[in-house]
């Protein structure tokens, strides 16, 4: 399981504008580790993952603006 997400928040900041925003964030306001950021990514996702399946909800994908 966390070589699944490890490998999905390294795609997702790349190429999602919120999740990048997030990360660029953590390292450099936050002075944290990279490691330490995309970790935290990770746990971002899987809370959000985790809410869709708690309210029984579909992916809503909204566009980058």
């Amino acid at each position: 399981m966390r070589r699944v997400l490890f490998n999905a928040a390294r795609c997702a900041i790349r190429h999602n504008l919120t999740i990048k925003a997030f990360y660029d964030r953590l390292v450099t306001q936050n002075r944290r580790p990279g490691k330490v950021a995309l970790t935290a990514v990770m746990r971002k996702m899987l809370v959000t993952l985790n809410a869709i399946a708690r309210d029984r909800q579909n992916w809503k994908h909204a566009p980058h603006a």
